[in-house]
């Protein structure tokens, strides 16, 4: 049996991780409760699941001595909190009795040294900082990586597929088109092309018909707004079709995921009345070093982490020569808000935009989807390689997970995007740094 020793951060990650070890046992240092006490009080992501995490420990505690091991699941894993070793006394000199992180370590340390060679100790952390020191001690170290995904194999929404002229003929002609020889994925943006003669076809699978279809919205304006690209048409189609409730747009710094968006949340719910309110969030999590509590109330504090929504906002209002956007939120058609206060709301008919997703971890993700009522349609937005959350990295974040485990879904689709449409200096930016 093998014992993994859990950070706080794994805990605050996914509150669930301690059940996920099978046959092995988790130990869990008591410095660690300690820090999940003292997030507990917090209003944010780490809050809530530190409380979900002390309350999963609670039940077990329950169901027998949990500083002994309690068993948890049929393959007879164990879970125990772990009181002594502490002291930092197993730990070299240079090791810091007084900091949390090394209180975790020292744990390891002692296990591992009073276990022998009765089956290896392992200290799992998101911390790369934590799991190095516990390499330079001889313990094994793992990051928790049950919940990654493969981002260079991430699902990219959309495919250039080489066909005969007579292909596309029929196409056109009929309307639709079978290629039983390919798979496609529910939603999933096609380019059919004769490399010949560069006749082309622009083209989606409609799962329920297994047969390929037209775009609906292919020469869509969206609040005067113009798709620029091959995938900036296909991000649109998505956005703009009512029966696709949850739509992923990945891509790096300019390439109009934000901005698409918004022009098509703008025209489903001021122009074409399809949902009564336009829903715009994001997660509050700074990028470099936090500046401190901001002076206001709510409205104002938002003022300053909503800029980059509200100028995009701006922009489409100038553009299409449309009221300015104040006057759809004083009407209550337009709401900005934070993430931190999303949860515990019921959202039916709402168009739902979050920005900057990859922030958010995949239970967090879970969380706020989960809030959609009938009739609500959620956009998910980000880049996996922009990630202001120390916990997460492009594999393990909410965005790139929800992207790659609803392919498979009829009611949602994804486009990746690569192609950079702010401006030339900021598309070389994203390519040289």
């Amino acid at each position: 049996m093998k014992t993994f020793v859990l950070d706080t951060n794994v805990l605050v990650h996914d509150p669930r991780s301690i059940f996920k070890f099978r046959d092995n046992e988790v130990v869990i240092p008591i410095m660690v409760l300690e820090e999940l006490d003292s997030l507990k009080t917090r209003q944010d992501g780490a809050g809530q699941d530190a409380r979900i995490a002390m309350r999963f420990l609670d039940e077990i505690k329950n169901k027998g001595e949990i500083f002994d091991g309690v068993v948890v699941n049929d393959e007879g894993g164990k879970i125990r909190i772990e009181l002594k070793y502490h002291d930092c006394k197993t730990m070299p000199a240079a090791f810091d009795p007084t900091k949390a992180d090394n209180k975790i370590l020292s744990v390891a340390s002692g296990l591992k040294q009073s276990k022998g060679t009765d089956g290896p100790v392992i200290m799992v952390s998101k911390d790369i900082n934590v799991r190095v020191k516990a390499e330079s001690l001889g313990i094994k170290a793992e990051d928790y990586e049950s919940d990654k995904v493969d981002v260079h194999e991430l699902f990219r929404g959309f495919e250039v597929v080489y066909v005969s002229k007579e292909t596309i003929e029929t196409f056109y002609r009929e309307g639709h088109l079978k290629l039983p020889e390919k798979k496609f994925y529910p939603n999933q943006c096609i380019l059919l092309k004769v490399e010949s003669t560069g006749q082309s076809a622009l083209c989606k699978f409609y799962q329920q018909q297994e047969q390929l279809i037209p775009l609906y919205h292919i020469g869509a304006k969206p609040w005067g707004l113009s798709a620029r690209n091959l995938e900036q048409r296909f991000a649109l189609e998505l956005l703009l079709s009512d029966e696709i409730k949850l739509v992923s747009l990945v891509g790096k710094a300019g390439t109009g995921k934000t901005l698409l968006a918004l022009a098509a949340g703008l025209q489903k719910v001021v122009e074409e009345r399809i949902y009564s309110k336009l829903l715009v969030a994001r997660p509050i999590v700074p990028m470099g070093k936090d500046i401190g509590f901001l002076p206001g109330g709510k409205i104002d504090k938002l003022e300053n982490w909503m800029h980059p929504i509200t100028d995009n906002l701006d922009f489409l209002s100038a553009a299409g020569g449309k009221d300015n956007y104040k006057y759809f939120i004083d009407q209550g058609l337009i709401e900005v808000e934070a993430l931190t206060f999303i949860r515990g709301r019921s959202m039916p008919n709402i168009y739902f935009i979050i920005d900057e997703a990859q922030n958010l971890t995949q239970h967090e993700v879970k969380t706020i989807i989960t809030r959609a009522g009938e009739g609500s349609k959620i956009i998910l937005t980000g880049d996996p390689y922009q990630i202001d959350n120390h916990y997460l990295d492009e594999s393990s974040n909410g965005l790139s997970i929800v992207s790659e485990k609803f392919k498979k879904e009829n009611i949602a689709g994804h486009i990746t995007l690569t192609k950079g449409e702010r401006s030339m200096l900021a598309t070389r930016a994203a390519e040289l740094l």
